[in-house]
């Protein structure tokens, strides 16, 4: 057998790998949404299924997988073909918290899952009843101390954004809490604003009818710099804590191994998606901040939250198993 031969072999499945993501795809396009219907998650893989589907010629078929904190539906990502034709949303609980949290996981968010553009970010906000005597973060962190019980906070679920913001709060700032979980941030807001429980992290959309109605005050929000369209709240950050930031973010994902090439394409696409102004105009009415960026600046953020988050869950003991 010739030298030429021989190469010639060597490279045929790279040339044929090569030659399938350039012509990908040829097929419907499932996204995974580790979330129900109608769930933020659901409304950014919608808006962008969209214009995806416009540009590949193929349908982009939705796939809600809710259950187990989202590590349902990561686990149907990371155990799919690695071919490009199932992807998913995922997002910190199930990428950056859960490995804390569980002793066992049906999948491991490092090796298992290839990552391919962030979609969104968005902060949270510190919002405490009307009646509430603070009116800024300095005043509750005080008051909080003074609290011969703790505080009782709400969240949106166990091992969520919510939850461990508070806790990245309560452990910087130094106070004592007892945390009541919810499911979700409607039943979370009311018994915020119903005075049963004293504190609330979670996404600004979902409690401005109690603010607007007068029965919650908003404190601060956890970004960087302060939010768009409600520039009059001041970050955690300038509130006495530095370099405070805590936010609840998701990305596409693929199983490993999906060819370098697909795992390019949807990245460009889904880029040049996040840039359509309707789509940015659509994000910012639910309170998104529209992502982008490169698979590695991906991976690179992801490690990050990672080792901040799991040093805050290893200093406070949060186990879900």
């Amino acid at each position: 057998m010739t030298i030429k031969r021989i190469l010639t072999l060597a490279l045929f499945p790279l040339l044929t790998l090569h030659a399938a993501a350039q012509s990908w795809p040829t097929k419907p396009v499932k996204v995974v949404v580790p979330a129900p219907a109608g769930s933020s998650l659901d409304f950014i893989v919608r808006t962008l299924g969209t214009r995806l589907s416009s540009r590949w010629g193929q349908p982009v078929i939705v796939d809600n997988k809710p259950g187990a904190g989202g590590m349902l539906g990561m686990s149907a990502v990371a155990k799919a073909a690695p071919d490009g034709y199932t992807l998913g949303i995922g997002f910190n609980g199930p990428i950056a918290f859960a490995p804390f949290m569980y002793k066992q996981m049906a999948y491991d968010p490092v090796k298992d899952l290839a990552p391919i553009v962030m979609t969104s970010s968005q902060p949270n906000v510190l919002a405490v009843p009307a009646s509430h005597p603070a009116r800024t973060v300095q005043e509750f962190v005080s008051w909080a101390r003074a609290q011969p019980n703790g505080v009782a906070y709400g969240s949106v679920g166990a091992g969520s954004s919510s939850h461990l913001t508070m806790e990245l709060l309560r452990t910087t700032a130094g106070f004592e809490a007892t945390h009541v979980p919810f499911n979700g941030s409607p039943p979370a807001g009311i018994s915020l604003a119903s005075g049963e429980t004293q504190a609330l992290f979670t996404v600004a959309p979902a409690l401005l009818p109690l603010v607007a109605s007068g029965r919650i005050r908003l404190l601060a929000v956890t970004s960087a710099k302060r939010m768009e369209g409600m520039e009059q709240l001041p970050t955690i950050a300038e509130s006495g804590y530095p370099g405070f930031e805590a936010l609840a973010w998701n990305g596409l994902f693929s199983a490993t191994g999906t060819p370098a090439a697909v795992v390019a394409k949807v990245n460009a696409d889904v880029n040049a998606a996040l840039k359509e102004p309707e789509v940015q105009a659509a994000f910012a009415k639910q309170g998104l901040v529209p992502g982008g960026g490169t698979p590695q600046a991906l991976a690179s953020f992801m490690a990050q939250e990672r080792s901040k988050w799991g040093a805050i869950i290893q200093k406070t003991g949060i186990r879900l198993d």
